[in-house]
């Protein structure tokens, strides 16, 4: 509550396996594996998404439950269709919003990167972030530093591109009341599956079905062309830590720019809040002022008084304790009045738009100002950044033109500037930001293009970010391949008998919804589910929407739906139920989620959109192949 008014500033919290955002990275892991069906699961005009990719992301997906649920983790939780094309959709929506942050130049900067990664408490040691810590824990994740902070430099990026499209819900009341209503409905359906296991038996393949599919399907069987590389990266840092700064020009500095190095006052306060929300403003603001009365009486009760009293549940615990901050932290109203009082004084009921406070000084951190010592580093570092950025346009036209006319060795450059020749493994043609330096599509595509194949020489430097150059060089390469028809021929017919299995369970659903619409009810209908828009999570997604867009004028009223993947289900809806009423505080936070479901919403459609220009095509049968 308003503890939290100080931390108006959104940080993304980001820590390697445990990374819950709505995009998903592949590790150069995905790269190295060729077993099972090849071919691409999706592409997204010329970028695909591989079948070793989707994969990859599979078991990472797998692996972070197993993490989370423990023993009652179930394997089966993502062998199912529904979840396989949930992972496979959230693939491609990260690689449209990368395609489409590129083409509009977005690029997370290095200081939003150095604040993310400073803000990761595991990397921080006494309050401070630590190199040691950093380094140790990618080491225990089996992580570099690039690898780590590509793809949270991407992240960043993909979340100020997703921010800026679903900023803010904003609904009038009249829809609200109307929403809000249909949420709160509750259906009672009862529920009858087809599933695809009952088809399978009834399915027969004819004898060269599998070889026929695979011969007019052979791409999807094609183990994809893989390199090694040697690489060298010059960038404005590796520059600058070459160069030294004087004693001299550190204290010029310093003296030049003493206003940067003042330490601003800060002040300790302790508050009692009285909300609004239930007492309503009239009755809040006389309790304040009965506390006030008694304060007064007797100062020392004022911690007391606050654990009994407050509606701050961040600060009561600990006597309405709010710790030291300065200026900007707090609303402006308190902030004022805090500035106006003196150590150990009482303020009056100061009304804020959490309610009403009572503020009580406990302490002040006079304005001082940073010693050298203290600040020398930054100085230098600074500096040495800034003679960087001097240096690095020359050093980069020099590194250009070299890695260009002496293209068999990447070794003079390497001397030249004092760089480390670095070796990759087995990588793919599309670009991965998981792969640090090479994850981008300029530095791939020159890397496995005809010249670099052929005559091994090597790539022109890439600027893969702000001041950064890549020069790579092929060193080996194993062509595409055809995944001989006995390794997947099991692969094939398991996935056409899943087809025609699927094409059996709906039509004996749609036959079977056909009868009960007429009045012929003689099915074996499960216990009865009682499910609200709110919470839907007893039915599959497209059931769910399905159950509420049926007719409800006279009930039973029944409808089917296709599963992909699973068979049929039929649902009868039986009853209606108004739901609950809801008091003002769940109203409103209702209201705020279906702000930010139209948010979401936004997101979506901006989504679709994007699929419908850079032409999505999904390869349902390189989907569908279990291959582990």
């Amino acid at each position: 509550m308003f503890d939290a008014v100080r931390n108006n500033k959104r940080i993304v919290q980001v820590f390697l396996a445990l990374i819950m955002l709505p995009f998903a990275f592949f590790g150069v892991d995905s790269y190295m594996r060729n077993d099972g069906m090849g071919g691409d699961v999706a592409t997204i005009g010329d970028v695909k998404i591989t079948q070793q990719q989707f994969q990859q992301t599979l078991r990472e997906q797998q692996e972070r439950l197993r993490t989370q649920l423990g023993a009652q983790y179930d394997p089966k939780l993502l062998e199912n269709a529904e979840a396989r094309k949930a992972i496979l959709d959230d693939l491609i929506n990260q690689r449209l919003l990368v395609i489409e942050a590129g083409k509009k130049h977005m690029f997370a900067g290095d200081n939003a990167l150095r604040q993310a990664i400073g803000a990761i408490e595991v990397f921080r040691a006494d309050g401070k972030f630590s190199a040691e810590r950093y380094e140790a824990a990618l080491r225990s994740q089996g992580m570099s530093p690039a690898g780590f902070e590509a793809q949270l430099r991407q992240d960043l990026t993909l979340q100020q591109l997703a921010g800026a499209i679903g900023q803010s819900g904003v609904v009038s009341r009249s829809v609200a009341d109307r929403v809000l209503a249909m949420q709160t409905e509750k259906r009672e359906v009862l529920e009858y599956r087809l599933n695809l296991d009952s088809y399978l038996g009834k399915v027969k393949l004819a004898d060269d079905a599998a070889k026929k599919f695979y011969d007019e399907n052979a791409s999807q069987f094609e183990v994809p062309e893989q390199a090694k590389a040697e690489y060298v990266v010059l960038s404005m840092d590796a520059i600058a830590a070459q160069l030294a700064v004087t004693d001299a020009e550190i204290k010029a500095w310093y003296d030049g720019h003493k206003d940067r190095y003042l330490v601003p006052e800060e002040r300790r306060a302790s508050h009692i809040l009285i909300g609004t929300e239930k007492l309503g403003k009239d009755k809040a603001k006389a309790k304040a002022d009965e506390l006030l009365a008694e304060i007064r009486k007797n100062p020392a009760a004022f911690g007391d008084l606050a654990k009994k009293n407050s509606d701050d549940p961040g600060s009561a615990s600990k006597g309405g304790d709010l710790g030291f901050f300065g200026r900007g932290a707090m609303v402006k109203v308190f902030e004022d009045t805090t500035m106006s009082l003196k150590e150990g004084e009482i303020s009056g009921v100061v009304e804020s738009d959490f309610g009403f406070h009572i503020i009580k000084l406990t302490g002040i951190h006079a304005a001082k100002e940073k010693p050298l010592a203290e600040v020398r580093g930054e100085i230098e570092a600074e500096l040495k950044k800034a003679a960087g950025s001097r240096k690095f346009a020359e050093a980069a036209e020099t590194f250009s033109n070299m890695v260009y006319e002496q293209s068999d060795s990447l070794k003079p450059v390497a001397e030249k500037f004092k760089l480390t020749v670095k070796s990759s493994e087995w990588l793919g043609r599309q670009a991965n930001p998981a792969n640090g330096a090479l994850g981008n599509e300029k530095l791939m595509a020159a890397l496995f293009s005809d010249d670099s194949v052929k005559n091994r020489r090597n790539t022109e430097a890439v600027e893969i970010a702000a001041n950064t150059l890549v020069a790579a060089r092929l060193v080996d390469y194993k062509p595409k391949t055809l995944q001989p028809f006995d390794g997947v021929k099991v692969s094939v017919e398991t996935l056409l008998k899943n087809k025609e299995a699927q094409v059996l369970a709906s039509k004996d659903g749609e036959a079977r919804l056909d009868a009960l619409k007429k009045g012929e009810d003689k099915l074996a209908w499960g216990a009865a589910k009682s499910i609200s828009r709110m919470d839907a999570r007893l039915l599959p997604p497209p059931a769910a929407q399905s159950v509420f867009r049926m007719e409800t004028a006279e009930l039973p009223s029944y409808t089917g739906v296709e599963l992909p993947g699973s068979g049929y289900a039929l649902y009868k809806l039986t009853k209606l139920d108004a739901g609950e009423k809801l008091d003002d505080a769940r109203k409103q936070g209702m209201l705020k989620q279906l702000g930010n479901r139209l948010a979401q919403e936004e997101v979506q459609l901006y989504l679709a959109a994007l699929r419908s220009r850079y032409k999505v095509e999904i390869n349902q049968a390189a989907l569908e192949s279990k291959d582990k």
